[in-house]
């Protein structure tokens, strides 16, 4: 492992998050990008190799200029904090954001090893598998940080809910490439589109029986499913079973997804739990009409009946009410993308959401540093 140099201009900020490429691997990316040519602080990503780590994803970072690590993602997390630790006295970072669970407990572990001035957790999601112990451990470790970020305020209140220290905690929305969405598009389907992982998360069988309910009222509008996981198999034959197939459609992994919303009339998101979900801020973005399910993460997101319609979570009768209701109505569905689309750029930008990171890390670092000056 060669040794980073340190930087003569920008203090480095580490990233520290799953390599699995999840939506927190993504908000950890686009900050990485963001600030890499402009800003107060020279990023740096660490990710926590998994088996599926895609490594052409890994060089293709590395070849726009970001400095990208890998340490061992063992079942055991000592090994990990060791090597992360050991990495990061190299770096000699200002800061250290740990994205998600459970590599906000490992990175901080790190960071306090290393001595790293300013450590952050960053909470992706409202709902995660904390135990007794990495609860207890949560709590110990936010005594040690200087920030707790939420991507929402429904996963600040959650970070609340778990008795975590008020006066630390903040939230600060997710954002995405607005970039991307520049052009809106003009002539769309009239047809639905979810794109999401298929996993317990998700409630792809809800709305799969939101589409039988509209089959049964001789609705036959066309369904398309972006996305791949562990729960695709069964949620194909679902809709074979309930003889959906030529309604339903599955697409696996697709690689336009700006190209696909723009040509849909209908955004789904159907689920059961969120942190701030970066799909559907992207279809808003996009200009769709946005349906999604009235949980934790997406109220934040969605203004009812104004940016989107918010349906009950698991009730497929309301789900394919509201559906109906877009389908019939193309120009309650136009007045609801273009303010969904108006939400999403004045709100939900890289651009802005680096901007609170960059200030939060300095009101931290200028923090630190007087509590340093005065053990002096």
């Amino acid at each position: 492992m060669s040794t980073p140099q340190p930087s003569a201009d920008r203090p480095k900020v580490v990233h520290f998050v799953t390599g699995g490429f999840s939506g927190a691997t993504q908000v950890a990316v686009d900050l990485c990008l963001s600030a890499l040519h402009g800003g107060p602080f020279e990023p740096v990503l660490v990710l926590r190799r998994k088996r599926q780590t895609p490594m052409a994803r890994v060089e293709a970072l590395r070849a726009q200029g970001l400095a990208v690590h890998l340490v061992s993602g063992w079942w055991s997390h000592l090994p990990t904090i060791a090597e992360l630790a050991t990495l990061l006295r190299e770096i000699r970072p200002l800061a250290l954001l740990a994205h998600g669970f459970p590599e906000h407990l490992i990175g901080r572990q790190a960071g306090l090893r290393a001595g790293v001035p300013v450590l952050m957790q960053v909470e992706h999601n409202s709902r995660e598998r904390y135990t007794p112990w990495s609860r207890w451990l949560s709590r110990r470790l936010a005594d040690k940080s200087a920030a707790l970020v939420g991507v929402s305020e429904g996963v600040r209140q959650s970070l609340l809910a778990q008795g975590l220290p008020a006066d630390k905690t903040v939230a600060i929305p997710n954002g995405i490439d607005l970039a991307r969405f520049a052009d809106a598009g003009v002539e769309r389907e009239a047809g639905l589109l979810m794109s999401a992982r298929f996993a317990r998360q998700k409630d792809h069988a809800t709305l799969i029986d939101a589409m039988a309910l509209l089959a049964a009222q001789g609705q036959k509008a066309i369904l398309q499913l972006a996305g791949t996981g562990p729960l695709l198999a069964r949620m194909q034959a679902k809709a074979a079973r309930l003889k959906l197939s030529e309604q339903v459609r599955f697409l696996g992994h697709h690689g336009d997804m700006p190209g696909l919303l723009r040509s849909q009339r209908i955004y789904v998101l159907a689920t059961h739990f969120e942190g701030m979900p970066l799909a559907l801020v992207e279809a808003m973005a996009a200009g769709c009409a946005c349906i999604a399910s009235d949980v934790i993460g997406v109220r934040g997101v969605i203004e009812h009946e104004h940016t989107g319609l918010l349906v009950p979570e698991g009730d497929s009768p309301a789900l394919a009410a509201a559906i109906a209701r877009l389908l019939g109505d193309p120009a309650l569905a136009a007045r609801l993308g273009a303010a969904a689309r108006e939400r999403a750029f004045a709100e939900h930008g890289v651009a802005l959401m680096r901007q609170r990171y960059e200030d939060l890390i300095s009101r931290c670092a200028t923090t630190a540093g007087r509590a340093a000056s005065a053990r002096a």
